[in-house]
């Protein structure tokens, strides 16, 4: 078995990573260090990889890609309509690796290019992909999500938001909440019950949302963790035209899967645990205690070398799902898989950087003292919700339980 990318895909990993290092300023830390001044610097970034046809390779040419692979309305484990070679899923990879080891510097727009896009490519109408698909190759703008409610996160079809047909669309009231970037975003992709009468997985519809429009608040949490891309939004008798209803009505549950599918596979969060882990290695190699390298503690030894086994199997897992995309399958439970394997090593890293630090590992960002700038403190305070963004944990296993091994729901 061969676990090497394609030489293609190696050869535009090296172009790329050549990229990031003459654009990243020294200030980069990620979306939550640096102020104000991240947000203008990650759409810069964006517009700067699309210039080279690198924010979107792996879409369709007619959407601002590089002749990508477009998926087709087959069934959940059938074929995709191919429209291009596989090669273009393994560079599309390579980008997501390099992103999230740089800590995302494409800010808010990776959520565009992961799920909402593609998304977007097999249930929009003409009229919305030609509307929608060309800003987001161009990095022009950025988008959130509507899925979670005050009582409805890991049980998602129990959603309350309330989207009632009136000529010419449906106004929308109800409320969202850990709706990342959206006091940032131009357009919101919302989940709304269109139906209440029917079970509830039946009649729910997603719509495309002018974060402009009246009737709509949007409220930024403040964490303890410092500054939060998280907020709250209000919708008062939102209206929506009928033409930004996407797919049918009543049928967004399917579409909200393949959404959710597209997002597990998309957040390259291993990569940043291996970032994490180098720092944490440098760090045992040149921090002595009584006379000796850390490194030459067998206890520390073992637990840095079982997490990089960990990394490796992490990876792997994500690998084997972008070979099914190349192939041309939509993978299901296997994209279950990948996420909690990369959840769990977030954590099992951010803990075990934060015990080999010591009191170092509690200096944050920012301080003068802080090795590695503070970024091993980042990302264990950030790991804790690894195990809940894009479906929790326990959601996921069961996925993997009824999907994957055919279980009854227990």
């Amino acid at each position: 078995m061969d676990f090497h990318f394609p030489e293609e895909a190696e050869a535009f990993r090296a172009q790329l990573r050549a990229f990031i290092d003459q654009e990243l300023p020294d200030w980069w830390r990620g979306m939550f260090i640096g102020g104000e001044q991240v947000w203008p610097f990650t759409i810069e970034f964006c517009r700067k990889l699309a210039g080279r046809g690198w924010l979107t390779r792996a879409w369709p040419k007619e959407y601002g890609g590089q002749g990508g692979t477009l998926t087709s309305l087959a069934d959940a484990r059938g074929p995709l309509t191919q429209t291009g070679e596989g090669i273009s899923h393994w560079e599309q990879a390579v980008v997501r690796e390099e992103m999230w080891a740089a800590h995302e510097p494409r800010g808010p727009q990776y959520m565009n290019l992961n799920f909402i896009g593609p998304t977007l490519m097999m249930f929009g109408s003409e009229e919305q992909k030609r509307r929608h698909m060309l800003p987001m190759a161009r990095g022009e703008v950025i988008w959130c999500q509507g899925f979670s409610e005050p009582n409805a996160g890991s049980d998602l079809a129990s959603l309350e938001t309330r989207a009632v047909a009136v000529e010419g669309g449906f106004r929308i009231s109800g409320q969202k909440i850990w709706t990342s970037y959206a006091d940032h975003a131009s357009w919101c992709f919302l989940l709304a019950r269109t139906n209440p009468e029917v079970p509830q997985h039946k009649g729910i519809t997603v719509f495309l949302l002018d974060m402009q429009s009246p009737g709509l608040t949007v409220r930024p949490f403040v964490a303890l963790s410092g500054p939060s891309e998280l907020n709250e939004v209000f919708l008062d008798d939102v209206f929506v035209p009928a033409t930004n209803v996407v797919g049918e009505v009543n049928n967004g549950w399917h579409i909200i899967t393949t959404a959710l599918n597209f997002e597990r596979i998309g957040v390259a969060r291993y990569a940043r645990s291996k970032a994490t882990l180098d720092l944490v290695c440098d760090y045992a190699r040149r921090t002595k205690r009584d006379g000796h390298a850390l490194a030459k503690d067998p206890l520390i030894r073992q637990r840095l070398a079982q997490l990089q086994i960990e990394y490796l199997v992490a990876r792997t897992l994500n690998y084997r799902v972008v070979d099914m995309q190349a192939r041309g399958l939509v993978p299901t439970y296997e994209a279950s898989i990948a996420r909690v394997h990369n959840s769990l090593l977030d954590q099992s890293v951010g803990a075990a950087g934060m015990e080999i630090l010591g009191f170092d590992g509690l200096l944050e960002p920012g301080d003068e003292a802080a090795p590695y700038d503070g970024m091993v403190d980042w990302a264990w305070r950030h790991s804790v919700q690894a195990t809940i963004a894009i479906g929790t944990i326990e959601i996921q296993k069961n996925l993997i339980a009824q999907r994957g091994l055919g279980l009854p729901r227990g």
